[in-house]
């Protein structure tokens, strides 16, 4: 595959003008200053496309497209008034415009017909992206960071895809994959493993434990780690203790690309904001900056669900629906011509919330497993989720009639928005009164991302965001809390429903809101993540009574305690052996991480007897020969 731009320029007509054939990443794209064979190829393009297997894109040169202030003018005609066009951002070195609108359907029109029109009269590359119900600023900024550095991502996408195609340049004496685990093994936190070939170095995330400050961090220092060698990160999504230490690679020097879906990217980039300003707020040292944050948004390579691409000489990836927050993926890796297929399941939820759909578990090919444990213990079956959100109805209401306050410490991902559309249904369904639901800063932002991308989410959901007049995340009940001020008017105000990060109460707004919350009887606090050893959340739930902040602070905690276990976005212990009875193909061997270790051994008990399946629970810097 080396010479395989030859392979692409042999199949066109010798008469058709190509100025330049570059690599975008795995993909390839055809430049041509013929403006006939731009708009129609008459399957050329199709023809080369079922050779050699790999998506090859044709657009016009940069030198044929319209000028840009004419085009935006051509455009806004041919874009239909009902479609809610709200901007259009160019991208000149690639002959692309992005379209924003309301309503992607009628831009594209019956049968793609808009977007035919403007390639015709334009010569721009239409992309139609939909405009988020919420305005989110740091989707703005992520795509103004790409935009404004398009030149350097042309020459970034061309040097992936040559080291893509370049061949296999390592020694093969023998063909092997090897796995070392750098954090989460036998341990929730800091989600960190290398994968390794005779050709490639591919780390699949890098997250921190936020709520361990003696082992924040996995082990980079571990001697088969080298930044250098680094071909690729992949990263399943976007919780800290998966993402967390990210910037920090690149901070260290490493410019190769990240993998991941786009929900990843945005939510990711706005929780490592939020990491930079909690630790600000703390008094304590950053370990990376915004400037770092941004160099992950200028390498990155985003990826649809099943989407399958090549990403070394010998690893081709697809990410699979996970069902654990938006965005989030399994990774399905394709090692070598046929040698072995490996699936890490990030964190997974076998079953249907009330925003995502489960785990998907059949595959093409599979051989082993890499797995989540978090609740992989024989008593981790809790309440379900239908009983769940009646008891937290029944906490809210009582809260209020009370006069009381009920705090929420949510992660901003995932489990905020699953908790605003129960309250929200409960609202309309006259379950509780009209009371404001306060929506903490972060938790705000992240809910604007949401909307930005709704066909991530489950079928119900994505048709309610459609419709602007149902959509559940902007009714009437939700403000948005954005400053210290308005947090002093809802801690001084009346009765209300409160959403702030961070789940673990580790910081963030939830500890703020706590500790002017704890001395009334009548305020409430409802746990609904996972807390981890060490957090606040942890001490909150084991019934401690007197909570030390700091050296000079101490509260007496008096308002109600609840800990609601139905909401999790992971697989119960009879989920995750669900999930692997249902896998398709069944895998040879399953690894065991993210959980702690009675948990991991447990469930790889369990396995192993239930399902005759080779099952390994790994410890810290271990390393498994897969194959």
């Amino acid at each position: 595959m080396a010479d395989i731009i030859k392979e692409v320029l042999k199949e066109i007509p010798s008469n058709v003008d190509i100025s330049d054939t570059l690599f975008e990443g795995a993909n390839i794209v055809v430049y041509t200053k013929t403006k006939d064979f731009f708009l129609n190829s008459n399957g050329v393009i199709k023809k080369i496309v079922d050779s050699i297997k790999k998506r090859v894109e044709l657009r016009p040169d940069p030198s044929m497209t319209m000028g840009i202030e004419k085009a935006e003018e051509q455009i806004r005609k041919l874009i239909p008034g009902d479609a809610g066009l709200s901007q259009m951002i160019f991208d000149p070195q690639r002959s692309i415009v992005i379209i924003e609108v309301e309503k992607p359907g009628v831009a594209i029109g019956k049968a793609g017909e808009v977007l035919k029109d403007i390639r015709e009269k334009t010569l721009w590359v239409p992309q139609i992206k939909r405009t988020p119900s919420i305005r989110s600023k740091l989707i703005e900024n992520i795509r103004g960071v790409l935009y404004e550095n398009n030149d350097y991502r042309r020459r970034f996408l061309n040097k992936i895809g040559k080291r893509i195609y370049d061949g296999w340049t390592r020694e093969k004496r023998s063909q092997w994959i090897r796995a070392t685990f750098l954090g989460a093994a036998r341990h929730v936190g800091r989600s960190c493993i290398l994968l390794q070939t005779p050709e490639s170095r591919v780390l699949l995330d890098c997250g921190i434990d936020i709520a361990n400050e003696q082992d924040a961090f996995p082990y980079l220092e571990a001697p088969e780690f080298n930044i250098n060698d680094l071909d690729a990160v992949i990263i399943s999504h976007s919780h800290l203790d998966h993402v967390g230490l990210l910037p920090y690679l690149f901070k260290m020097g490493y410019r190769g690309p990240v993998y991941c879906t786009a929900p990843t990217r945005d939510i990711a980039a706005l929780l490592t904001l939020d990491y930079i300003s909690v630790s600000q707020k703390e008094a304590k040292d950053s370990i990376y900056s915004s400037t770092d944050i941004k160099e992950v948004v200028k390498h990155t390579v985003v990826l649809d669900y099943e989407e399958v691409t090549d990403i070394t000489p010998d690893i081709r990836i697809t990410l699979y629906n996970a069902g654990h927050t938006l965005g989030s993926a399994m990774i399905h890796l394709h090692v070598g011509n046929g040698l072995h297929n490996l699936l890490y399941t990030g964190d997974i939820n076998y079953e249907n919330s009330n925003l995502l759909s489960q785990a998907i578990t059949k595959f093409p090919r599979l051989e082993t497993v890499i797995m989540e444990a978090t609740y992989g213990g024989k008593d981790d079956n809790p309440a379900t989720r239908k009983d769940s959100e009646n008891e937290l109805v029944k906490i809210i209401k009582e809260t209020i009639e009370k006069r009381g306050k009920c705090l929420i410490p949510v992660l901003g991902v995932g489990r905020a928005q699953e908790i605003m559309l129960i309250v929200e249904k409960s609202h309309k369904n006259g379950l509780i009164p009209e009371i404001p639901v306060y929506v903490q800063g972060m938790v705000w932002d992240v809910t604007a991302i949401h909307t930005a991308y709704p066909d991530f989410f489950n079928s119900l959901v994505k048709k309610s965001i459609f419709h602007k007049d149902h959509n559940p995340f902007l009714s009437k009940i939700f403000h948005h809390v954005g400053s210290q001020k308005e947090m002093k008017e809802v801690i001084e105000g009346g009765p209300c429903v409160i959403l702030a990060t961070s789940g673990m109460m580790t910081g963030g707004a939830s500890v703020e809101y706590f500790k002017e919350l704890a001395n009334s009887e009548r305020n409430s606090l409802v746990l609904v993540s996972y807390q981890g050893p060490g957090s606040l959340g942890r001490r909150l739930e084991n019934g401690d009574g007197d909570i030390r902040i700091s050296e000079d602070e101490t509260i007496s905690v008096k308002l109600k305690i609840f800990a609601l276990k139905g909401f999790s976005g992971h697989s119960s212990r009879d989920q995750l052996m669900n999930f692997v009875k249902r896998l398709d193909p069944k895998p040879k061997k399953i690894i065991l991480v993210h959980g702690e270790s009675s948990k991991c051994l447990d469930l790889a008990s369990s396995i192993h007897k239930t399902f005759r399946i080779e099952t390994i629970a790994p410890r810290t810097l271990d390393a498994v020969r897969i194959r």
